[in-house]
């Protein structure tokens, strides 16, 4: 069964399927760095304030602060 949770609760070295994006304001940027729906995205390090986490996405590694991943949805397994 699948459940769908925002980026930000997703656990450190967990993947997950991007299925939404609803933060407008760097929406158009992400899906030009390959944040596009039904593509694997997992977490790899966590700063040591725990904000911003960095991400593994098509093979590129980027940082990005928990108040935009709370808006990227995640479908996990």
């Amino acid at each position: 069964m699948s459940n769908v949770i925002p980026l930000s609760q997703l656990e450190i070295g967990k993947s997950g399927t991007i299925q939404e994006i609803n933060c407008d304001n760097i929406k158009r940027r992400l899906m030009d760095l390959g944040f596009i729906p039904n593509t694997p995205i997992t977490p790899i390090f966590k700063s040591i304030f725990n904000d911003p986490t960095a991400y593994m996405v098509r093979n590129i590694v980027i940082a990005l602060r928990k108040s935009d991943t709370d808006k990227i949805l995640v479908f996990t397994k």
